[in-house]
Order: structure tokens, then C-alpha cells, then sequence
């Protein structure tokens, strides 16, 4: 059975991607910590991230950079924040999050509830850096 990261991948599930190459894929979190919150999933489906093949994983790793850059640039934060827990979905997954502080990381806060304008207005700024490359 598909995950929902799958069928969000499959475009089954609407989703606010930031990009996508032949592995991989990034979207925004719709239960978001901070603005800019992205998800990062290889098309592969692997519960585990640590038991991802390792070409996979390092490949996951490097598009997360990339991702990771572009938020950097698109959203006002001291820095990216990477967390990798998957407990809430079995598919191998990386969190990327804006941060000032190391607050910002806390799976315990409550999750920002945005609006679907701000959520698009965020996709598009931050898939704007990504494509200039």
C-alpha cells in the first residue's frame, strides 16, 4: 500500500512543492513548525531513512542542501534546521526548518496553522530560489 508521501509524490494528494528531480522530492509540511517547513522524501519508498540503499541516502542528503539553500535565501531565519525522526509516516523522510533559536526545533510546540495564500506565497518564493539554482 502506498504512503501518503507516495501519492502526494504521484500527485494523488495536492501538495505546495518546492522541487523535484528523478529521486526525489520536497513539499511543504501542512503541519508546519515554522514558515518555510519542507519535507524532503526520496521516490523510494523506505521506512527507515537509515535503510535506504546508501547511494539513495547520500543522494537524499545532497538534494536536502539544496533545498536547504534555497530556504535559506527565501526565508528571514538564522539558519535551516534538519531533523529526521519519521515516526508519523512510513516513508523515509527529511525535515527542513527555518530556526532562530534552538526552540525553533521542538517536535512538542504547537504547529503554526497558515492559510492556503501564505502557504502558496511561500512555495513560490522558496521554489523561485531553488530553480535560479
Amino acid at each position: 500500500m502506498s504512503t501518503i508521501f507516495t501519492k502526494i509524490i504521484n500527485g494523488e494528494i495536492p501538495c505546495y512543492k518546492i522541487a523535484e528531480d528523478e529521486n526525489h522530492f520536497a513539499f511543504l509540511d501542512i503541519n508546519p513548525m515554522s514558515k518555510g517547513h519542507t519535507l524532503v522524501v526520496p521516490k523510494e519508498e523506505t521506512d527507515v531513512f537509515f535503510d535506504l540503499p546508501e547511494e539513495l541516502y547520500m543522494s537524499v542528503l545532497a538534494f536536502s542542501r539544496k533545498v536547504a539553500k534555497a530556504i535559506e535565501k527565501a526565508i528571514p531565519c538564522n539558519r535551516v534546521g534538519v531533523l529526521v525522526f519519521g515516526l508519523e509516516v512510513p516513508h523515509a523522510h527529511v525535515h527542513l526548518i527555518p530556526i532562530n533559536s534552538g526552540s525553533d526545533m521542538s517536535i512538542s510546540k504547537p504547529k503554526m496553522k497558515l492559510s492556503e495564500k501564505e502557504f502558496v506565497e511561500i512555495a513560490e518564493k522558496i521554489r523561485g530560489v531553488f530553480e535560479e539554482g
